[in-house]
């Protein structure tokens, strides 16, 4: 039996100290693909993801490489952008800190990879994606959410055409954020705060944009309905402030091909159905429901005659029609799946569809949500190009 040939690739993990770098990004995907021994490649090379955490608080990265058992750590970015090892940039600060730094990795000829929103506004997020295309680097976005297994049964379900024509879909995602007053807040403070990048629209509609094109269409045209229905909250440091940007959307998208889509998104709403986020697809020759992880189904033969009494017992059993999408395999974490496809962009030109112009477009949504809710108007959703 031949070895393989070992390489290594140095990559820069900034802001990885937050929620989501530590344990999506470094604890759920960097430090599982190590421990599998790297990335496979095609020509039989095995590359070996080399960190060093990057952030500005010193205290936090070293306990956190201790942890992690990672030697590199560093409060200079600079330093670290200077360093020929190191071949791709991960961002993953807070959104209003994100266009420099991506910037400047840019500049020194790294491959970036970053956190959505890529940026607060449209207009950054285009020259980013025109700076990446002129120095031909690679360049992706997290968009962790098409690789869940209840939205991968649920594309699988659009390929093979159960649902005939797609009339409609029905949103729901979120949950009860606690004020951080009695109970502690589950998200942090800049979140509320829209001077630093914060607000839900700006925060789920990048998620939504690439959710839809991807599984449904383009969207052509959307309304929607920001508001802040907690203005008062308690910050880190038990500080109370207010809040200064939205804590739930409500929205209409209009797709290309006449389906539309309700999504309603909210930090202020208490879960009562199977998941945080929940997607009902209605067609013409049945209807599925997914979540994170499950998906279910009706089909036209299995729909059940609707009976309307309401001065009777509900005589049907609505729920025991649907029947449940199976496992077809294991489903390995979404963030951990699209690092290992950004690696392989990186090291063999595999393709990798969610650049940054992808994660323009989830910008431009939300951008353009913001102004529908502002205007009470309905707006169009112009195509991108670079």
């Amino acid at each position: 039996m031949f070895l393989e040939d070992m390489r290594s690739i140095g990559i820069i993990l900034n802001g990885v100290t937050g929620r989501m770098g530590t344990n999506q990004h470094l604890k759920r995907s960097l430090l599982p693909i190590r421990e599998a021994g790297g990335v496979l490649l095609r020509d039989g090379v095995r590359v070996m993801p080399e960190l060093v955490l990057v952030g500005r608080n010193e205290s936090k990265l070293r306990s956190l490489a201790a942890e992690s058992g990672i030697a590199r750590w560093s409060t200079d970015l600079k330093q670290e952008l200077s360093n020929p090892q190191n071949v791709i940039y991960f961002d993953a600060q807070t959104t209003s800190l994100r266009v420099q730094s991506v910037a400047e990795a840019l500049a020194a000829d790294k491959h970036v990879y970053c956190e959505k929103p890529l940026t607060e506004d449209l207009d950054a997020a285009l020259r980013l994606a025109r700076l990446a295309r002129d120095r031909k680097l690679k360049n992706g976005i997290v968009q962790d959410k098409l690789f869940l297994p209840g939205l991968r049964k649920l594309k699988h379900l659009l390929d093979t055409g159960f649902f005939g024509r797609i009339l409609a879909v029905r949103g729901e995602f979120g949950y009860w954020v606690f004020e951080g007053d009695d109970v502690p807040a589950q998200r942090p403070s800049w979140n509320y705060r829209k001077e630093e990048g914060g607000g839900i629209t700006l925060d789920m509609f990048g998620h939504w944009q690439y959710v839809f094109e991807n599984l449904f269409g383009r969207v052509e045209r959307l309304s929607a309905r920001a508001l802040t229905h907690i203005p008062r909250r308690i910050d880190e440091s038990g500080q109370p402030y207010q809040s200064t940007a939205d804590d739930a959307v409500y929205a209409l998208f209009e797709l290309a091909g006449g389906a539309v889509i309700q999504m309603n998104s909210s930090w202020a709403t208490r879960v009562n159905r199977d998941d945080l986020l929940t997607l009902q697809v209605d067609g013409t020759e049945g209807s599925a429901v997914a979540g994170l992880r499950d998906c279910k189904i009706q089909s036209r033969k299995d729909t059940p005659r609707a009976i309307w009494n309401p001065d009777l017992p509900k005589p049907i059993d609505y729920l025991a029609s649907w029947k449940p999408v199976a496992d077809e395999h294991e489903y390995e974490n979404a963030f951990k799946v699209q690092w290992e496809m950004f690696l392989r962009h990186v090291l063999e030109d595999a393709p990798f569809p969610h650049d940054f112009l992808s994660g323009a477009k989830g910008v431009q949504l939300a951008e353009l949500g913001l102004k529908s809710s502002g205007s009470g108007c309905s707006v169009p959703v112009p195509e991108l190009a670079l």
